[in-house]
């Protein structure tokens, strides 16, 4: 059944036939989504090329097996594994854009101007905005809890597998590990295909915290969840005598495989070489657990991970600042414009939003702080903006 005729209003001396509050709702939210992926498909497109381009140069390359060569099948899976990445990075700035040139394309057209005489509140404005934007917010957490982590694990594998290259960090994986009262330091400089570690530099610490002995594997392997088996081993262990006050005597062994007990799983080493903003939200948590239980700094990952809790709240921010311009007075050819001063205001949020993890991290703030103050300071702005244009113009 159709939706009632609301009433009829009066614009410039032309009658208005104003329409029904849900025709409309179904209305703006069609147009945001068309424009918003409109724009997200230009953007990702244009960087997908670039990301295809870089790929170029390792066409035709071949791993440490010197069988299996990276040819464009397998450049293209790489690009492809880049899209929820891609996607995750652009889904605000999509929405910003999107949501400015439709607010302006209703206020240029008196559609917006109609609807506000029809009974359309500066309330019921916002609050139909922000349900869309919480729509999106979900999905901007899903795809980068989820299909981030995935896709660019699998993407690196690929890499990993035809060009011999690793997850790797610019130092490799450093953690801790305490058992049976001996304390380690491990540095695991690449991971390849998921349980295969290389260049691996175990340095082991007695109760006292002097060194016991340290160990260089060319490789190990994650046999079960808390044993690894170390290949091609050089050992050089410290032996102390208890209550002699001489030089400690250092016996130096090699050892073809080496069996070591160890408390560290594969998914933590994969977490310390995985760049913070692309990890999961319940592996960083874990990780700083496991960085806190070890008396290491977790600061970083403390900041990433409430930056990961709160960058889906960025559309709704997004979307704030986009619903000024339905109140603004375009003359014709100005909306581009205003369009532009409006992708300028989410370019600087960004900006915003990823100093402040290092400020805050540099001036030790609270993580949750570092990472919601350009979400809050944002929303206000764009609020007090609104509230201003209802009130005065």
């Amino acid at each position: 059944m159709a939706d009632p005729i609301d009433k009829v209003g009066t614009i410039g001396g032309y009658h208005i036939i104003m329409t029904p509050m849900p025709v409309f709702k179904r209305y703006l939210y069609r147009e945001l989504i068309a424009t918003t992926a409109m724009v997200a498909v230009g953007f990702l497109g244009l960087f997908l090329f670039f990301d295809f381009v870089d790929e170029l140069s390792n066409i035709g390359k071949t791993g440490l097996s010197g069988t299996d060569r990276y040819g464009l099948l397998e450049a293209t899976g790489f690009v492809v594994s880049l899209i929820p990445s891609r996607l995750y990075d652009l889904l605000p700035i999509a929405v910003l854009i999107g949501a400015t040139m439709v607010m302006a394309r209703f206020a240029q057209s008196s559609e917006f101007t109609a609807l506000r005489t029809s009974g359309l509140s500066p309330l019921k404005a916002l609050r139909l905005l922000l349900g869309f934007g919480i729509g999106l917010s979900v999905m901007t957490f899903v795809l980068g809890d989820y299909a981030v982590p995935a896709a660019n694990k699998a993407g690196q594998l690929l890499k990993a597998k035809y060009l011999g290259k690793s997850l790797t960090g610019e130092n490799g994986a450093w953690l801790k590990d305490n058992v049976n009262g001996r304390s380690f330091a491990i540095n695991v400089g690449a991971l390849g295909d998921g349980v295969n570690m290389q260049n691996l530099r175990i340095f082991e610490f007695d109760a006292m915290g002097q060194i016991a002995s340290i160990s260089e594997a060319k490789s190990g392997t994650v046999e079960s969840e808390n044993t690894w088996t170390l290949v091609d081993v050089n050992q050089l262990r410290v032996l102390r005598q208890e209550g002699v006050m001489t030089a400690p005597k250092v016996v130096r062994e090699t050892h073809a495989n080496l069996r070591w007990q160890t408390g560290i799983s594969v998914d933590m080493v994969a977490t310390a070489l995985l760049k913070p903003d692309r990890m999961g939200t319940w592996d960083l948590y874990q990780y700083m657990n496991h960085l806190q239980k070890n008396a290491q700094s977790a600061q970083r990952y403390e900041i990433e991970f409430w930056r990961k809790l709160f960058y889906p709240v960025s559309c709704l921010v997004m979307l704030v600042l986009a619903l000024p311009f339905a109140y603004l007075h375009f003359r014709r050819g100005s909306i581009t414009a205003y369009v532009f001063s409006g992708v300028l205001i989410g370019i600087s949020f960004f900006v915003v939003n990823a100093a402040m993890g290092y400020v805050g991290n540099l001036n030790n703030w609270q993580p949750w702080l570092a990472a919601a103050a350009p979400s809050l300071i944002y929303s206000l702005v764009a609020l007090l903006g609104f509230g201003w244009l209802v009130a005065y113009r």
